[in-house]
């Protein structure tokens, strides 16, 4: 999944209108300022709906965006860390009928989440420290993947944070069902070639790993 993280809707817009026909589903990263070092999509957006949406929530108040926002997309994840009551938020997001993921800086331990992975679609593994396009991939987090799927083999885990073809292998290869990339994609001048090479650097893995249903949601 391309990922985005625009200042405004203007800046949404253009991105947008880059990806249209391009790939059927996209990843916000919401970014309040507190949470991480940076500000990105803290705006009252308008979305299109040729797209679905799954939403990366870096704020310290989660529930007051998923009241204000929610049902404007499709999948919404969420840090614990932040968080007093983490499965009454999980129960709030599916009440308004969206799937619901919960994501991982690259120090939190996965023993952390244990008692709700039974209760979750998705899980969002960092492997950048959070906040910022272009930041240096992080290979130790992807030992997590083997520990998620231990536990619950049904959920899906999410690669999220320097994505390029050399590192969407190293993810791949350690059990990743899908990938968001920021730079290598959204970033790119051909956003749609560069997609086809992770597809491309990507296939001996998925052709190997019956297992996997890995994907970057392409159109």
């Amino acid at each position: 999944m391309p990922s985005i993280m625009a200042k405004d809707q203007k800046e949404l817009n253009v991105v947008l209108n880059k990806l249209k026909g391009v790939v059927k589903e996209l990843h916000l990263d919401v970014v309040d300022g507190k949470f991480a070092k940076n500000k990105a999509m803290n705006f009252d957006f308008r979305l299109r709906r040729e797209f679905n949406y799954n939403v990366h929530l870096m704020v310290n108040h989660p529930e007051t965006w998923i009241s204000k926002h929610g049902k404007k997309v499709d999948t919404i994840i969420f840090h614990p860390e932040v968080v007093d009551d983490v499965k009454a938020l999980i129960n709030e997001v599916r009440k308004i009928k969206k799937k619901v993921g919960l994501a991982l800086k690259s120090e939190t331990k996965v023993k952390e989440i244990k008692d709700y992975l039974v209760d979750l679609d998705y899980v969002l593994v960092l492997t950048v420290h959070p906040g910022f396009y272009g930041s240096k991939f992080l290979s130790a987090p992807l030992k997590k993947i083997k520990q998620i799927k231990k536990i619950n083999p049904k959920v899906k885990v999410i690669v999220d944070g320097g994505i390029s073809p050399k590192t969407i292998k190293k993810a791949a290869k350690a059990g990743a069902d899908y990938f968001v990339s920021g730079s290598y994609t959204t970033k790119s001048e051909f956003p749609r070639k560069s997609i086809r090479n992770l597809l491309a650097t990507i296939k001996w893995e998925e052709n190997t790993n019956t297992n996997q249903n890995i994907s970057l949601c392409q159109k």
